[in-house]
């Protein structure tokens, strides 16, 4: 939700739980304090967390408002110029590189995650909450998919423990769907397009997109190999 701070006299956004975990009080307890460990995080291209409260049922936090993010972008325009897709991806990876220095693993990088503030800066939002969901389906034994099945990394496809990597190769995803309008990898459900990541490899960038240099294409491939160590 957009909304409003009184005493700063400024827009906010707020983003509010869903129900079935804002009643669940060993979830809210790891949502804190992961949020805690994201407010932490102070980077120019990280969002700046302001609050964490609860109201009624509603669990939330409040983040700095930003009105355009990538997906609207490439709502309006299919694909990103390559000097706006290079600079976009300068500035998820240093937020990233920063966070990973911290010991944090975002998760769930993908479009809906990157905003842009006024200058152009591209901004990486929900630092901390797929981890609070991973933690919480580990504890309670609940099967659920946490992460989002088209931007998985092979590993977390199968389950194996993640590092930083994972999240380059979701950066990967997301600057292969900002320069060619497309997924690397679609299907019926999440099974199946979890096991292309893990055996299938992708268009080539340039093959849906002749614009696009040599050199961005040879970057994209790069995130998207199968092995962490490539």
């Amino acid at each position: 939700y957009k909304g409003y701070d009184p005493e700063l006299d400024v827009p906010v956004a707020l983003k509010v739980l869903k129900p079935q975990f804002a009643g669940d009080e060993m979830f809210e307890t790891r949502f804190r304090r992961e949020a805690s460990t994201a407010a932490k995080l102070r980077h120019p291209n990280i969002i700046k967390i302001l609050a964490v409260g609860r109201e009624g049922e509603a669990v939330y936090f409040v983040m700095d408002y930003l009105s355009q993010g990538l997906v609207d972008r490439l709502r309006v325009m299919g694909t990103l110029p390559e000097h706006m897709l290079v600079r976009m991806g300068f500035d998820v990876a240093s937020a990233l590189g920063f966070a990973h220095r911290q010991g944090v693993i975002h998760r769930d990088v993908k479009v809906d995650n990157i905003m842009f503030d006024d200058h152009g800066n591209a901004v990486v939002t929900d630092f901390g909450i797929a981890r609070a969901v991973t933690k919480y389906a580990e504890q309670t034994g609940t099967n659920m998919v946490v992460g989002t099945p088209q931007y998985f990394s092979p590993e977390q496809a199968r389950g194996l423990p993640l590092d930083g990597r994972a999240d380059l190769y979701s950066l990967g995803v997301t600057l292969f769907k900002s320069a060619t309008g497309v997924l690397p990898f679609q299907g019926d459900d999440w099974y199946e397009i979890a096991r292309q990541h893990v055996e299938d490899q992708p268009p080539r960038p340039r093959d849906l997109n002749p614009s696009l240099s040599k050199g961005i294409e040879r970057i994209i491939l790069r995130c998207l190999e199968k092995e962490p160590e490539d």
